[in-house]
């Protein structure tokens, strides 16, 4: 077999190859390539990178997918998949990087996990199908630990000892964020200085309030005030400076975010009781396994329910696109909840039963008086 020729050229910053087997045959599809590319036509080919191919599929493959649907799939690829390999060819990848990608995903939901497996094999099966890739790689892809069931709020227990070591670490503000203020984790990481706002009201009170600029929904932008302690730790954060930071005084990266987030858990297993040998802690671990961040979050929005908040003012603390989220947290009584409705039950019973013992006692006193004239 001959050799092919090949050429390059850059469009909008990026190098394009195309190979014939003659210089002519080579000129001629670098001409046609550039054309597709200036008049703005998707190439599909195997040197399409993963993001294009996969927005492209989820548009040709999924035709009558609701809308809600189809921006709730391309939130939790842009930051499930996209983030780590979005830029790169669909035929660079290997199958011990989609299985790294899905290992980022331990901690969290059983079902956030299948979903962002099957939506990895949804990209690479159909390209597969498309022969834009040799073999599909994100077959047999094994996932990590998540929890069951949904996402619950921190116990009183582990609120206590969260509150006895969540000043021992100065990376932990990065749960205060989320505790006192309701933030998704991606969003307190990516909080800057200037995100520490003021609110002044008609009376001429001034509130601190943090500025959230989130973007994995269109309620996702929104204000909600900061707790005096925590505005304390947080400011004298620069404009320009992230709020929460890694041990290198840098942004979080996703190991740096897993590294704090495992120092937390040593805290508080250490705070509950657990043993340590060797500087490693000694099982049986008393902070429950299901413990993850994302509980500090779904704990805000339970004490706004307990302190009454409105759930319409609830959905946008949260930054929630369906009311019906917050309305399904809002729901979940707890057991101090469910305990004090029991109490009011049993003394509405109370009363209604004396009341009625009341009516019967005087009924009954009629009758013997009436009998005896």
């Amino acid at each position: 077999m001959g050799e092919y020729i090949r050429k390059t050229f850059t469009f909008e910053g990026k190098r394009y190859t195309v190979r014939g087997k003659t210089e002519k045959e080579a000129i001629m599809k670098m001409a046609n390539k550039q054309r597709d590319l200036e008049e703005g036509r998707v190439v599909v080919s195997g040197n399409m990178t993963v993001e294009a191919w996969a927005l492209k599929a989820n548009t040709v493959y999924r035709p009558k997918q609701a809308s809600k649907t189809r921006k709730s799939d391309i939130a939790k690829m842009r930051s499930g998949i996209f983030k780590y390999i979005g830029n790169r060819p669909l035929k660079s990848i290997k199958k011990i990087e989609l299985q790294e990608i899905l290992n980022k995903q331990e901690g969290k939901s059983r079902s956030h996990i299948k979903k962002v497996r099957q939506l990895i094999q949804f990209i690479f099966s159909t390209a597969a199908a498309e022969k834009l890739i040799r073999e599909d790689p994100s077959i047999t892809l094994t996932e990590p630990t998540g929890y069951k069931g949904q996402r619950r709020q921190i116990t009183a227990k582990e609120r206590y000892h969260y509150m006895l070591v969540h000043d021992d670490d100065p990376r932990f503000v990065l749960f205060d964020i989320m505790l006192f203020c309701g933030l998704r984790p991606e969003e307190a990481r990516n909080l800057q200085g200037k995100d520490i706002q003021k609110l002044t009201d008609d009376a001429g009170n001034v509130y601190n309030i943090l500025h959230v600029p989130g973007s994995k929904t269109d309620n996702a932008d929104r204000f909600v005030p900061i707790p005096d302690e925590l505005y304390k730790k947080i400011k004298g954060t620069p404009p320009f400076q992230y709020i929460c930071l890694n041990t290198r005084g840098e942004k979080h990266t996703e190991n740096s975010y897993r590294s704090v987030l495992n120092a937390l858990r040593r805290a508080m297993n250490i705070s509950m009781g657990c043993e340590v040998y060797r500087n490693q802690l000694v099982p049986p671990y008393p902070l429950a396994p299901d413990f993850v961040p994302y509980d500090l979050r779904h704990t805000f929005c339970c004490d706004l329910q307990k302190a009454k908040v409105d759930i319409r003012s609830a959905q946008q603390l949260m930054g929630h696109s369906d009311i019906a989220l917050t309305a399904n947290i809002y729901s979940h009584a707890d057991k101090e909840t469910l305990l004090d409705a029991a109490n009011q039950m049993k003394n509405y019973a109370a009363q209604k039963d004396k009341k009625q013992q009341s009516v019967t006692h005087g009924v009954t006193q009629t009758a013997v008086t009436v009998g005896n004239t």
